[in-house]
């Protein structure tokens, strides 16, 4: 039996790391009051205090003033005049309906590690990885963000410390829609019907989201005040604004940059995002991540997908066996299909096929909860890992009082619905510095990686803050084959 063993690393929430957000105000009527007092400040008293609000909060912020006038061109129709205003003005104006948030005051956790696509000027035997984190604030919202490192030839990890500012990006607003997928999406969600087929018929095999929200206007004009067109109208758009695309700036460092929630089925938080750098046949990468959107009622498993961590896509996951939480995308194809593991009935471990990425119809089950440390659920954490000896995947089981602990199980190459070994002990439990948290008696990663000889598991601490541990991949793969020949790591992972 062997066992991870801890670095003593420990990333904690911060809650100086805010961000500006919209304050939206409790109705209209109380926005226009609050238009009103500002207007009827005198240039100088508004000037003035402008200029407190940029001494006071412009040193926390990138770009604040941008943001301000974002602001006010929100609310400007809700002006009782169109009198010219002065820029500082509008930008006060503002500056009344924005607000701070603290994105990781309550918990940063959930972390997943990939390599970071640009090793360049990376000093000698070392390697830059990008950790994603689960970020939770005010109102238990989570988002996604990021930190970056290197790990050296030894796996001694080494983080940089992160940049106070927080941005979130902006929402590419012509985003287009395939729509084939985009119908096929309709009929699971039994959207489909002689409405929603009329109100898709004037669009294209391509579409944006505005060339929709003109059609819906249209067979709305038709259709006044029918509450089933109005439904099905707002369900339209619902879906279509949980597909979205992200740009940062590019001057921005990554561990400034924070994917906060943006769609309706994010209202409540991003969750436990998987990343995975996924290689095509062709040898084109691009990282994927799955996540969990939760809305405060429903969970939606969801697709992010990026090429450099700046530009980003946001794809709902379809399908009849889309449920629950915990999907892992494996890094590449296996006999040119994709393949999943996911947890729907939230006990055991599935494994799905699809030929498309998007859409994904069937399962199949590939373990269930067998030793005393998993017997109330088992789950993934994070994608499996290709070494010469198998698919190696790092599992959470949860025992007795609701504690949970790492395990690792094995799955064939070309087969991976074939198991060939299983932790049958947990390699990683938490200790007494780790039980105390939010949720109490927890550790949970969602992926690691492999540098060198070494595993490197970064996880959480009971909901709470995340920590790195390590383990020797040719002892683990031994204890999980029960085969003592030295076994070495896939060469691409190697090569990074």
């Amino acid at each position: 039996m062997i066992k991870a063993t801890r670095t003593g690393i420990v990333l904690r929430p911060d809650p100086t790391r805010v961000l500006f957000r919209p304050f939206e105000s409790s109705s209209s009527t109380r926005t226009l009051k609050i238009i009103a007092r500002v207007n009827a400040m005198t240039e100088e008293e508004a000037e003035r205090k402008l200029g407190e609000v940029i001494r006071e909060f412009g040193s926390r912020h990138y770009k604040l003033e941008r943001f301000f006038l974002k602001r006010f061109n929100h609310i400007k129709s809700q002006l009782l005049t169109d009198e010219p205003l002065t820029l500082e003005r509008k930008l006060l104006l503002g500056a009344y309906f924005t607000m701070e948030y603290s994105l990781e005051s309550a918990a940063l956790f959930n972390p997943s590690m990939v390599w970071h696509p640009d090793q360049t000027n990376v000093p000698p035997g070392f390697k830059r990885f990008i950790l994603s984190m689960r970020s939770t604030g005010e109102g238990h919202i989570s988002s996604i963000t990021f930190r970056m490192g290197y790990i050296d030839q030894d796996s001694k990890i080494i983080l940089r410390k992160p940049s106070r500012y927080v941005t979130s990006p902006e929402i590419v607003p012509n985003h287009r829609f395939n729509r084939t997928q985009f119908e096929r999406k309709l009929y699971e969600l039994r959207l489909s019907n002689p409405i929603s087929e009329m109100m898709m018929s004037g669009l294209g095999e391509e579409f944006a989201l505005e060339e929709m929200e003109d059609r819906l206007k249209r067979v709305l004009n038709q259709y006044r005040h029918h509450a089933e067109y109005e439904a099905i109208a707002s369900s339209l758009r619902t879906l279509a604004r949980s597909n979205y695309e992200l740009d940062f700036e590019e001057d921005q460092s990554l561990d400034e940059r924070c994917i906060f929630p943006t769609s309706p089925n994010e209202t409540n938080g991003i969750e436990d995002a998987r990343f995975v750098r996924f290689v095509e046949d062709d040898g084109e990468v691009t990282y994927y991540a799955t996540y969990t959107a939760y809305n405060g009622q429903v969970t939606f498993p969801q697709l992010l997908q990026t090429k450099d961590f700046t530009h980003f896509s946001i794809s709902t996951l379809n399908g009849a066996e889309v449920q629950n939480k915990g999907m892992a995308l494996f890094p590449r194809k296996i006999n040119g299909r994709y393949v999943m593991l996911s947890r729907q009935d939230g006990e055991n471990i599935y494994i799905m096929y699809s030929d498309d990425l998007y859409f994904w119809q069937t399962k199949e089950i590939l373990l269930k909860p067998t030793y005393h440390w998993e017997f109330v659920q088992l789950g993934n954490c994070g994608s499996p890992i290709e070494t010469e000896a198998g698919w190696l995947v790092l599992s959470h089981g949860v025992g007795p009082m609701r504690k949970y602990a790492i395990g690792a199980f094995l799955l064939d190459l070309e087969d991976p619905g074939k198991v060939i070994g299983r932790s049958k002990e947990p390699l990683l439990s938490p200790d007494e510095n780790e039980r105390e948290g939010y949720v109490p008696n927890v550790v949970y990663s969602c992926g690691g990686l492999i540098n060198g000889n070494e595993l490197i598991i970064p996880y959480a601490m009971s909901d709470y803050a995340s920590s790195f541990a390590t383990i020797n991949v040719q002892e683990l793969l031994d204890e999980l084959t029960g085969n003592q020949k030295e076994v070495t790591v896939d060469a691409e992972e190697q090569s990074l």
